[in-house]
């Protein structure tokens, strides 16, 4: 038997641990980028909208797969940290009067110490009760928020209205069309760093303590810290997705970041592929458009016709569009594979 079938934390490099992971956009993904940058020319304002909020949730996405996908920690509370960012760059923009762009370093920072601190505790937590942990959280985030001490800051129940910033240069773009060219970049930024944080020592380091955490301790991997840094950093993602979605919705209230905002980001994770890092803006457009579609055939049934969509897809792809994608992509391989001479 090969030494990486006795320990899966040096079995394969993390492309193959992680699913399908494209280090570089390759050309499928240049072709992806070209057409997302294309829509907004040929949308009207609400579609660009929708766009927009795509992207958004699959930089939330993006951070929940760094956590559960690469790290293996089950998470149920990543609504509390998209929470975080909003409120933090709407109190940034409306009470200290700062510019939008800088709110998400801020919200970033801010996350990514949160994330960090709750992952110190939840060390001792596993599989479900780690879930359980998080549930709490994101049930108590709402709470928290309409608390009167922080009314002042927060508006209360009342949330706070964000000024809905313009082009900047004077270019001849419209708020949505500028606000969703500015997603965009950032969604890009962000998957760079992502993947590059897989395919690096830190990464390896993540995918071995997921896949063996008694393996990866003997190898010399500092267990604690990494898993509170894969918090931290997921948290940072959520956050940052939680600032664009303030700016783009103009509006942020304690309700608008229920346990259902928790459950929606882990929804689009599995329905994107857990350990795929493409699959999040497959997830992204799930959580936005499936909705809609599901309102298309009763508006009355639309959470039941929603629910039997869901099942539907993981009957179809039990593990997400990762794997289909892979099951694709085997099966193109095995027939472009010239056959040898008999």
């Amino acid at each position: 038997m090969d030494a990486r079938d006795e320990n899966p934390a040096i079995s394969e490099p993390p492309a193959d641990r992680a699913g399908i992971r494209f280090g570089a956009l390759g050309w499928t993904g240049l072709a992806v980028v070209v057409v997302l940058a294309a829509l907004p020319l040929f949308l009207a304002n609400f579609t660009i909208f929708q766009l927009t909020m795509m992207l958004i949730y699959a930089i939330a996405i993006l951070g929940l797969n760094l956590l559960t996908g690469i790290n293996g920690q089950f998470s149920l509370g990543h609504g509390a940290f998209y929470a975080i960012g909003a409120y933090t760059a709407a109190i940034l923009m409306e009470n200290f009067g700062l510019a939008y762009g800088w709110t998400l370093p801020a919200a970033g920072l801010i996350c990514f110490v949160s994330g960090f601190l709750f992952g110190l505790p939840a060390l001792r937590l596993e599989g479900i009760y780690l879930a359980l942990a998080t549930f709490g959280l994101a049930v108590a985030m709402p709470q928290f928020l309409k608390l009167s001490v922080l009314e002042p800051w927060t508006g209360g129940v009342q949330g706070i209205v964000i000024t809905k910033p313009d082009a900047p240069f004077g270019l001849p773009l419209s708020q949505d069309q500028w606000l969703y060219y500015f997603t965009l970049v950032v969604a890009l930024l962000l998957y760079w760093f992502a993947a590059n944080l897989v395919a690096s020592r830190s990464g390896r380091a993540l995918m071995a303590i997921r896949d063996n955490p008694l393996a990866a301790r003997a190898m010399g991997v500092n267990n604690a810290l990494y898993k509170s840094l894969a918090f931290g950093i997921s948290a940072a993602f959520t956050g940052i997705a939680g600032a664009l979605g303030a700016i783009v919705v103009q509006f942020v209230a304690p309700d608008s970041f229920t346990f259902a905002l928790s459950v929606a980001l882990f929804v689009g994770l599995v329905v994107g592929g857990v350990g795929w890092l493409p699959g999040a803006l497959v997830g992204g457009a799930f959580i936005v458009f499936i909705p809609n579609v599901a309102e298309l055939f009763n508006k009355a049934l639309a959470g039941a016709v929603y629910g039997v969509i869901l099942i539907l897809l993981i009957y179809l792809m039990p593990t997400g569009a990762g794997g289909l994608v892979r099951k694709v992509a085997d099966f193109v391989g095995r027939r472009m594979k010239p056959r040898p001479d008999r």
